[in-house]
């Protein structure tokens, strides 16, 4: 039973850093795309990689999310200290590429919400720019999108529409990306302070634990030693008592004698 634990707790910490291994590497694949954007090679088929890979990451952290909380939330072993340090060095790795991650979502939704503006003021849409994605809610977002169009139907092409709804979409999941994104580090987090207290619970018990243990000990040795002194004792009096009766026995063989 304790090698199938630790056979699980390899298993996910190498689970743990191969995943955060392909987000980096999708990340840094994600930065590259996106330098591209608002740019001649910013094309359909570009965004549509873009989307793509910006959806593995999302799942893969999902994924990386659930095998945190099940290492985490392995029996404790002998090893705990070695475990813990193991479980901070993933959890701080995690969190970084994560970051970084994070980052480039915000900068393609704000890149994404410049072209819509740019594509509105060609085609002489009023209303403003758009508000911060992240200030306001999709559905209120739609229907100020709906009513805009519906009453500038006339000043816009059915390509600009369409432009406009492709990005519209492509907002609304980077907006939903970085939300679910945000519940993760609310999950380390937790993950951080609540191992953290187990952690000290289990090295406050293992110290109590020696204490007990040491104090047993010093009690057994008291007790060997008052054994030793009694008997030390017993063997004396024996001695004496022995050496009386010797002496006894001689002065009553010597009054017979006479």
């Amino acid at each position: 039973m304790y090698g199938s634990r630790e056979v699980d707790a390899n298993g996910l910490a190498q689970t743990i850093s191969s995943n955060i291994q392909r987000i980096t590497l999708l990340t840094n694949e994600i930065q590259q795309l996106m330098r591209h954007l608002g740019t001649a090679q910013d094309t359909s088929d570009l965004r549509q990689t873009l989307q793509e890979k910006q959806q593995s990451v999302n799942q893969l952290a999902k994924v990386t999310d659930k095998c945190m909380k099940d290492f985490s939330s392995l029996p404790a072993t002998t090893e705990q200290r070695q475990r813990k340090i193991q479980r901070e060095r993933l959890i701080t790795e995690f969190s970084n590429v994560l970051a970084v991650f994070q980052k480039a979502q915000r900068e393609v939704a704000k890149k994404e919400k410049e072209f819509v503006a740019r594509v509105r003021a060609s085609s002489r849409v009023s209303g403003g720019d758009i508000d911060d994605v992240f200030g306001r809610a999709a559905p209120a977002f739609q229907s100020e999108f709906s009513a805009q169009a519906q009453s500038y139907e006339e000043n816009i092409t059915e390509e600009d529409l369409r432009l406009i709804q492709e990005r519209e979409s492509s907002i609304r999941q980077l907006e939903s990306d970085i939300t679910d994104i945000n519940e993760i580090f609310r999950d380390l987090g937790m993950m951080v302070h609540e191992q953290g207290d187990m952690i000290d619970s289990i090295e406050a018990n293992v110290s109590n634990a020696e204490i007990s243990v040491q104090s047993a000990t010093e009690q057994l040795q008291r007790a060997a030693g008052h054994q030793t002194s009694f008997r030390k004792k017993i063997f004396i009096l024996v001695a004496v008592l022995a050496v009386a009766a010797l002496i006894i026995g001689l002065i009553i063989y010597a009054s017979v004698s006479k």
